[in-house]
C-alpha cells in the first residue's frame, strides 16, 4: 500500500498498553461498518463504490468532460462544503494550486456558490468576459441558499451569451436522481445530469459524479483515481481491524483520550492545502456531536512555522499533530551556488529543495515533540492518482471508524441547519415568521 504510518515520534507519549483498550471500541465500529447496522447505516455507499462504480455514468462524464474541454475557456464548479471541496483537493493537489495560471489545454476552473460574498461572485463574473463558458452545478436538492443564489446569478450570465440550445452543451447538473428541484429544472431545460447517489453524504462524495467530473475537466485520470481507492479497499478490508487506516482512528482517540483536543493536520506541501480543507470538513462534521470530538485544523509548513509556530510549541499543550510527508517531488531543483555567498547559505548549494524540506520536517517535528505535541506521521511516495485515490479511501475508513468509536453518528449534521434556520427567519423566508419574531426581539436586547 502507498500510505504508510510512522509512529517513531510517539513514544514519548503512546504505549501499546494506552492504544490496546480502544480495540473494544473499533471491534464494534468495524462491524457497523462492515454489517451496516450503526446510525447512518443508509449512507455507507462509498465503502464498496470504488470496487463498482457505475461504469455508464463515469462513461457520461467523462464525454461531458471533453466536451467541456473542447467548447469552454472556464468552467465554473458551483457548489458548498463536500459538493466542492474534495474536486478542488484533487484538482490543486494533483495539478497544482496555480492550475488555472499554468499553461495547459483545459479550461480554467473557478468554484462558486461556497460563499455568500459579492465581491468573489463579481470577481469570477469579471473573468468570464469575453471567454467561452460552462457551469456545473452540484446540489442534492438544489435549495442551499450559498449555491443557489449563485446558480441564479451565473445562470442570467450564460443565458444573456447563448441560445437555448447553446446551453444545453454548457450546463451540467449533478443533483438526486430523480427527485428535487435542480432535478426537474434540469429535465424541463433539457440540461445533461448527473447523480448524487442517495447512499454517500457529500464529504463522502469525491469519487462519485461531484468530484469526478470537474477533476475530469482538469486533465485528471478519474479511472486511476477510482483504482487506487478500490485497491485500498480490498487491502484494508482484507486486514481487518490491523488496517492502516484503522490504525490511525486508534492513535488519534487514544490521544483524545490524554487530553489532545486539537488535530492539527500538517503538510510541507502548498499544493495540500486544499486536501487540508476537506479533510476538516470529512473529520469535523463527522465527530463534531453531543459535546464530543477533535477539532480538526490544519497548517502549511514551513509556511505557518513563522505566524503558528510559537502557538504550536509553546502554547497550551492541547494539541497533536498529523503530519502528511510525500518523499519525492515530480519537480527536483536544487540551490544554486553564489560565488559572492551574501546569504551565508553556500553549505546548501546544490542540495535538493525535497532534502532541504525533509531536514524542516525533522527539525520541526523533534522540536515540536520536544514541546510535548505528539505526532503522528503519514508517508506517500509520490504524488499521482492511485495514491490519492488511496489517500481518500484511507480517510473514509479512518473517519467513519473514529467517529463509531466516539459514540456518534459520521453521517449526520444536525448542527448545521441551525445557522439557516436563523438565516431564513432574518431574511423573512415564508413560515419563519415565529422565529423572526424571536430573533428580532433577541438582537433588540443584546442593544
Amino acid at each position: 500500500m502507498r500510505i504508510k504510518i510512522d509512529e517513531k515520534y510517539l513514544k514519548n507519549f503512546l504505549t501499546e498498553d494506552d492504544i490496546r483498550p480502544f480495540y473494544s471500541l473499533l471491534e464494534p465500529a468495524h462491524d457497523k461498518i462492515m454489517n451496516n447496522s450503526g446510525e447512518g447505516s443508509e449512507f455507507l455507499g462509498w465503502r464498496d463504490q470504488p470496487e463498482s462504480p457505475d461504469l455508464e455514468e463515469i462513461k457520461r462524464i467523462k464525454a461531458a468532460a471533453e466536451k467541456i474541454k473542447n467548447n469552454s475557456d472556464v468552467l465554473i464548479v458551483i457548489g458548498i462544503g463536500g459538493s466542492y471541496l474534495g474536486a478542488r483537493a484533487v484538482i490543486e493537489l494533483l495539478k497544482s494550486p496555480f492550475y488555472n495560471s499554468m499553461k495547459k489545454d483545459t479550461p480554467d476552473i473557478y468554484f462558486a456558490g461556497c460563499s455568500l460574498s459579492a465581491d468573489e461572485i463579481s470577481d469570477i463574473l469579471n473573468i468570464c468576459e469575453g471567454k467561452r463558458v460552462s457551469l456545473n452545478i452540484i446540489s442534492k436538492s438544489g435549495t442551499t441558499t450559498e449555491p443557489a443564489v449563485a446558480f441564479r446569478i451565473f445562470r442570467a450570465m450564460m443565458e444573456k451569451r447563448y441560445s437555448k440550445e447553446e446551453l444545453k452543451d454548457r450546463i451540467f447538473i449533478t443533483t438526486d436522481k430523480s427527485r428535487g428541484t435542480l432535478k426537474k429544472f434540469a429535465d424541463n431545460e433539457g440540461y445533461e445530469t448527473f447523480v448524487v447517489p442517495d447512499d454517500i453524504g457529500g464529504r463522502f462524495s469525491v469519487l462519485t459524479a461531484v468530484g469526478l467530473l470537474p477533476v475530469a475537466v482538469s486533465g485528471i485520470d478519474i479511472d486511476k483515481l477510482i483504482k487506487g481507492a478500490a485497491s485500498a479497499r480490498k487491502s484494508y478490508l482484507a486486514d481487518g481491524l490491523t488496517n492502516t487506516a484503522y490504525r490511525y482512528a486508534l492513535l488519534r482517540n487514544a490521544l483524545y483520550s490524554k487530553g489532545k483536543k486539537i488535530e492539527l493536520l500538517c503538510s510541507y506541501r502548498p499544493s495540500f492545502r486544499m486536501m487540508s480543507e476537506w479533510w476538516k470538513q470529512l473529520f469535523g462534521e463527522s465527530e463534531g456531536k453531543d459535546g464530543k470530538g477533535i477539532f480538526p485544523a490544519s497548517v502549511v509548513y514551513t509556511t505557518d512555522l513563522h505566524s503558528m509556530g510559537q502557538y504550536i510549541q509553546d502554547g497550551e499543550r492541547s494539541i497533536f499533530e498529523t503530519v502528511i510527508v510525500q518523499e519525492k517531488s515530480s519537480s527536483p531543483i536544487a540551490v544554486p551556488f553564489d560565488k559572492e555567498n551574501v546569504d551565508g547559505l553556500n553549505f546548501i548549494s546544490n542540495i535538493q529543495l525535497d532534502e532541504i524540506n525533509n531536514y524542516a520536517f525533522v527539525g520541526t517535528t523533534l522540536a515540536h515533540t520536544d514541546g510535548f505535541v505528539p505526532n503522528i506521521v503519514i508517508k506517500y511516495e509520490k504524488c499521482d492518482e492511485e495514491t490519492v485515490g488511496e489517500m481518500i479511501y484511507f480517510f473514509f475508513l479512518s473517519c467513519a471508524a473514529s467517529a463509531y468509536m466516539l459514540g456518534v453518528n459520521p453521517f449526520d449534521q444536525p448542527g448545521v441547519e441551525a445557522y439557516k434556520k436563523n438565516m431564513f427567519a432574518l431574511m423573512g423566508k415564508p413560515g419563519y415568521e415565529k422565529l423572526s419574531n424571536e430573533l428580532k426581539e433577541k438582537i433588540e436586547n443584546l442593544n
